[in-house]
């Protein structure tokens, strides 16, 4: 049975991927922003065990895990959570910066730190499930597409780094995918939200879990998905 900590499992591509890894039986640790939270996704997700850590707080989160059990093998850290503030640069505000490049790059360099031990005694898995913006920025998306190009630093260093210790990293650079976010982004940009124009969650899901089954013989380190449409 692998055990699998997930960040955004509350919906969109966190929640399908959680999904399918309970239905193979594997072990969910699922990353919750507060109790309440978490006491929701064990509801929805039965057997899962709950980490309490606000990823907009990564200052905190060694503070909160030092009071909580932590699993002892981790056969893969999934991150999926994000956030997104659409805006020009003179007009977006510090908060919005700080926000942005908080849940998005600086707590998944944070939450991976303080898993690595975890990691590196399963020989184990960081997914990164980052963006197009992680590869192109256009007008408008400036603080997150920062967030993504930096999160895409963090996974090459990060592959570089812990190869030795058998541990692989995958970068996965989705198109717009039908998730709450891409509803908020449409509201920000004023257009008329249509899902089936975009990727659907469990695509993405699918490419993720590729990745994590990819026999030892081979490393997949980064995958693209575009809307067919």
């Amino acid at each position: 049975m692998a055990a699998h900590l997930i960040t955004g499992a509350g919906s969109g591509i966190g929640a399908v991927l959680a999904e399918r890894l309970a239905e193979r039986g594997d072990d969910l640790w699922l990353l919750a922003r507060d109790a309440r939270r978490a006491a929701e996704l064990r509801e929805r997700f039965p057997g899962a065990k709950t980490l309490v850590g606000d990823l907009a707080d990564p200052a905190k989160l060694s503070w909160a895990f030092g009071h909580q059990t932590l699993p002892v093998e981790l056969d893969s850290l999934l991150h999926v959570a994000g956030v997104v503030e659409l805006g020009q640069v003179g007009e977006l505000p510090v908060k919005a910066w700080q926000q942005t490049l908080n849940v998005n790059l600086v707590a998944p360099a944070e939450l991976t730190r303080l898993m690595l031990p975890s990691l590196r005694l399963a020989r184990g898995h960081v997914v990164f499930v980052n963006s197009g913006a992680g590869l192109n920025a256009h007008a408008e998306w400036s603080a997150y597409a920062a967030s993504k190009h930096g999160l895409k630093a963090l996974a090459d260093s990060l592959r570089l780094e812990e190869s030795a210790a058998g541990i692989r990293v995958t970068s996965v650079y989705p198109g717009r995918t039908a998730t709450p976010m891409q509803v908020k982004v449409h509201q920000q940009e004023g257009r008329e939200y249509d899902a089936e124009r975009w990727i659907a969650p469990e695509s993405v899901a699918r490419a993720v879990i590729a990745a994590l089954e990819t026999s030892r013989d081979a490393h997949v380190t980064e995958i693209t998905v575009r809307p067919g449409n």
